[in-house]
């Protein structure tokens, strides 16, 4: 799978988010205190507005579900676990937004714990599935496909309908919302990280980027180094996440961009970067590949 570049996003298309909900009630602050790092997948956690913008954590305290007020309908980042949505769905509520409003529902990678209740979301709102092309697979069986590094040991998730298969570059506008797929395999083949541009109630507007998990984990079975050209793909992918403009790092596993200490000190809008998010899968990937060297040996 060849990743494409993609023009960054003009910062001047941006309009300043519109304060329709409170900061103090849903003050990011909350979360910390709620919830711990790597924290249990269907924990509720506070909801929050971030950064001042029209996106919010809407997720739980161990996986991350993202809502975007497009002006014209709501915009989903994953659902978490089945369990979960019931979750999120409370959250998007708290949050003085109604369920039924939310019209796309976008994916990161095709694993139970954070799209298993995409089908609940559906059901709640009639929401639009647009994922990848390895991802409908699984949506379409319900069933873990077998070029998954993690086959095996993977729950399956309740099918959902998919209503628009997205490559890698391809746009997804709804209102003012302009959101960029970037392809990004490797902790699964139809993993997506998402690009997209963001402005506070002082005009400020900074880049926001969902990335995907990328961690390479795997069942017991499974070697990278049996599999070069996934391998190649995967080192592209991560690549591709280092050189983005990255002003908010977000995460399907909050912890995994340190969202807690963030919160706990400067603000989501500081710490570790997508350069540096990069940098530290690369690490984990070239001691998986070397580990596998040294069995093989």
């Amino acid at each position: 799978m060849a990743v494409v570049a993609v023009s960054t996003l003009s910062l001047s298309a941006c309009a300043p988010a519109d304060a329709n909900v409170s900061e103090v009630a849903f003050a990011p602050s909350a979360w910390p205190q709620a919830c711990e790092d790597f924290d249990e997948w269907d924990k509720p956690g506070p909801p929050f507005r971030i950064a001042g913008s029209d996106s919010y954590y809407v997720g739980t305290c161990g996986i991350a579900a993202i809502l975007i007020d497009s002006g014209d309908g709501l915009i989903l980042l994953d659902s978490g676990t089945s369990g979960g949505a019931n979750v999120v769905l409370a959250n998007v509520g708290a949050l003085g937004f109604d369920p039924a409003d939310i019209r796309l529902i976008l994916t990161s990678h095709e694993h139970f714990d954070h799209v298993g209740g995409i089908a609940k979301i559906q059901q709640a709102s009639g929401a639009q599935l647009v994922t990848s092309a390895a991802a409908a697979k699984v949506f379409t069986s319900g069933k873990p496909e077998r070029d998954d590094p993690q086959f095996g040991i993977l729950d399956d998730v309740t099918p959902a309908r998919v209503d628009r298969v997205v490559s890698d570059g391809d746009v997804v506008d709804l209102g003012s919302k302009r959101l960029v797929a970037l392809a990004t395999p490797g902790h699964t083949p139809g993993a997506l990280s998402w690009q997209w541009q963001e402005c506070d109630d002082q005009g400020q507007c900074r880049s926001f980027v969902y990335a995907d998990s990328l961690s390479p984990v795997s069942s017991d079975s499974y070697r990278f180094s049996d599999h070069p050209a996934y391998v190649a793909d995967y080192r592209a992918a991560i690549a591709r996440v280092a050189a983005l403009d990255c002003d908010v790092l977000l995460t399907p596993h909050p912890s995994a961009s340190a969202m807690r200490d963030k919160l706990l000190g400067e603000g989501i809008a500081s710490g570790m970067n997508c350069a540096q998010y990069a940098a530290s899968i690369t690490a984990r990937l070239d001691a998986r590949l070397a580990e596998e060297h040294r069995t093989q040996s």
